[in-house]
């Protein structure tokens, strides 16, 4: 696949006016980092967790290093939050899980908007279209704590944002480079730069990643090389302090090889086009109004020749999804009372088609569903004293979907529905003690999404891919309670949650030997549970070290059963050695083995084939800090090659000899090194 020539030489132009290096803010775990951070080589994040909202909300720097080897998309990325793991299908394009939950139970947005993919199996995940280190911060809010976005997240709202920069005419210019060099081929270069001056500005965004296969800890190849690229642009506008406009655009393509799939991925098209506003301190009151509108077509391919060599019938299917996303907000503040309040909108269209050797399998492109949402929301903070804060919101959504008659959809149907989404927390803190709360109660009503429609049949057997009518909406009401502490060289932190679900979305697969081709869908209730926590001590100024512990359950309660697809309990173990220009770091990743399943049950991507065995896998990272704005950062993953699978992960496909049970492993000994620059 040829790449855009500029990439590469917008990188050297970095590397040339790399001069100023400005350490990221406070988004990692260095909570007991006491010497000025500007002097220190930026440490290899392993473990992100909450910084913000005693917990509830954790704050990433996605343009530092990370391990395992740094990020290739939104879900490689995500990983590294206590909390999520990732259904693996190769080497890119995983699909993230939260506590258990999957889908649209968490809602990816970047820059304030949603972006879809477009494949009925999910091989283009939302975060198959992010590269993290393209944007500034990562914003994660756990359960069912806001309603300032579409359909709320009944597991996590996840923010992948852009910051307006800050420029002048003493300095017109601000930027970050990067090229990482791996095992198997693996090679990405990354560059975001802007010119400009304190009332306009150009932002350039670029990023490129490319790996061969990778072998597991026993030397096999495993199916997994990619290639992806993006590049966006921005172009800015602010006449003063109070006022900021954006016209942006962006493009990206790609392909990735899959272990765990019947086809490859040789097209991720990403055409995007943006318009922000955002006008602030308007009156005594109105301390600001926002406004945006975003569209985007992700067109994708899938095939099973180009990458892969297949003896049988050839076959090829192009999806495609445009989405047209709308915002409108306003904050005001009414003595200790501040309201952010607003409605929104999202519109797309999803169409496909299918090409094969054997014709009968023809059909044409043709649009097969369409869907609206209108929503009116307002989320408010009350201040009941210096320790005390009072959030609540609570939005509506009216959500009307379309089938259209198709090849495969003979009876085309609509569905309507108004849902509701609220929430309210008390939040402590307590300053002289060290000590921050939280406790929150959230309810979510979720309408079955595309992928939950569209991708199975009905549970009773009878055939039908159109299944409007047939599934109900879901139902959460969760209890988040979380707090930190930290005193003297000790530090810690929990998140606690409890919920129960009403008319779960549960996938049920059929055996694998069995000609079954669509997974059929059904309604059972639920009670899921958990928590995240961390303890760290500073034995000396210079080490330190943590420990981060993470467990989700749940219970399908109409069935007696466990819900599929929960990741085991996962312990992640650091130890550090921080000097002022370098950083030395172990990382001891523990994962148990997970008894509690439930066969052939699980998601869209994948199911429950029994219970996982457990593992340990072990990292080295190291950072030094060259000279003004230039970092080297390298790494060995799974130190010792060991070979295992994790519990979320894909069966291999039978094309490359795996049987119909056996999962493909994870990579072996893994080594990067990454240079930095920030100018």
């Amino acid at each position: 696949m040829s790449q855009p020539k500029f990439i590469l030489r917008s990188l050297a132009v970095a590397v040339a006016l790399a001069s100023n290096f400005v350490h990221a803010e406070e988004t990692t775990d260095q909570s007991s980092i006491t010497i000025d951070e500007i002097q220190l080589a930026p440490i290899v994040v392993t473990v992100v967790k909450g910084r913000k909202a005693n917990g509830l909300v954790v704050v990433a720097d996605p343009k530092q290093p990370i391990q395992p080897v740094p990020a290739t998309d939104g879900a490689d990325y995500l990983k590294s939050i206590v909390g999520f793991n990732a259904i693996s299908s190769g080497g890119t394009n995983g699909d993230v899980t939260f506590r258990g939950m999957f889908g649209s139970r968490i809602k990816m947005l970047t820059n304030g908007t949603e972006k879809l993919g477009a494949c009925p199996a999910r091989m283009d995940a939302p975060t198959a279209y992010i590269s993290p280190e393209t944007y500034d911060k990562i914003t994660v809010v756990k359960g069912p704590e806001t309603v300032l976005y579409p359909t709320p997240g009944s597991a996590a709202t996840v923010l992948f944002e852009r910051i307006p920069p800050k420029l002048s005419s003493e300095k017109p210019y601000q930027g970050t480079a990067s090229v990482l060099v791996g095992s198997y081929g693996r090679l990405d270069q990354n560059f975001d730069g802007t010119l400009g001056d304190e009332t306009k500005y150009l932002r350039l965004t670029t990023s490129r990643s490319t790996s061969n296969s990778y072998k597991d800890g026993h030397g096999n190849k495993v199916p997994s090389a990619w290639e992806r690229w993006t590049a966006d642009m921005a172009m800015g506008w602010t006449p003063d302090d109070d006022t900021w406009l954006e016209l942006n655009a962006g493009t990206g393509d790609g392909y990735s090889e899959y272990a765990g799939r019947s086809m490859d991925g040789v097209q991720f098209k990403r055409q995007s086009l943006g318009f922000h506003a955002e006008k602030k301190n308007i009156s005594e009151h109105i301390k600001k109004i926002e406004a945006q509108i975003d569209y985007t077509d992700n067109d994708h391919v899938m095939d099973n020749y180009s990458y892969r060599t297949n003896a049988g019938v050839r076959s090829s299917m192009e999806l495609a999804r445009q989405t047209l996303n709308s915002r409108l907000a306003m904050t005001t503040e009414w003595g200790r009372l501040n309201v952010v309040s607003g409605v929104d909108s999202q519109h797309w269209n999803h169409g496909g088609d299918m090409k094969s050797t054997m014709m009968m399998m023809n059909k044409p492109y043709l649009r097969n569903m369409k869907y609206q949402s209108y929503g009116a929301f307002s989320e408010l903070t009350y201040h009941l004293n210096d320790s005390n804060q009072l959030v609540t919101g609570a939005r509506l959504d009216h959500v009307a979907m379309t089938t259209s008659k198709t090849n495969i959809i003979t009876n085309p149907s609509e569905r309507t529905e108004t849902v509701p989404s609220a929430f309210i927390r008390l939040e402590n803190s307590l300053p002289n003690s060290g000590i921050k709360n939280y406790v929150g109660l959230g309810y979510v009503e979720r309408v079955p999404d595309f992928w939950e429609l569209f991708s199975t049949k009905l549970a009773s057997g009878a055939y039908s891919i159109n299944n409007m009518d047939a599934v109900k909406t879901e139902k959460t009401t969760q209890l988040d309670i979380g707090s930190q502490w930290q005193q003297g060289k000790w530090n810690a932190w929990t998140s606690v949650y409890a919920g129960i679900v009403k008319d779960f979305i549960l996938i049920q697969y059929a055996n694998p030997s069995s000609s079954q081709s669509y997974p059929a869908v059904r309604n059972v209730d639920a009670t899921i549970a958990g928590a995240e926590t961390g303890l760290g001590y500073q034995f000396t100024p210079h080490i330190q070290t943590d420990l981060s512990v993470m467990y989700a359950w749940g219970e399908n309660t109409s069935d007696h059963t466990p819900l599929p697809q929960i990741a085991p309990l996962e312990a992640r173990l650091n130890l550090r050695y921080v000097q002022d220009r370098y950083t030395l770091g172990l990382l001891v990743r523990s994962v148990a083995k997970q008894n509690r399943y439930s066969l052939y049950q699980g998601n869209i991507v994948g199911y429950d084939m029994g219970a996982s065995k457990a593992f340990t896998a072990i990292a080295l990272n190291a950072t030094y800090h060259l000279s003004q704005g230039v970092d080297l950062s390298l790494g060995v993953d799974n130190l010792l090659n060991k070979a295992y699978a994790e519990h979320l992960n894909k069966a291999g496909a039978s094309v490359f000899g795996y049987a119909a049970n056996t999962q493909f492993d994870s990579i072996g000994r893994n080594y990067w090194v990454r240079m930095s620059f920030k100018f």
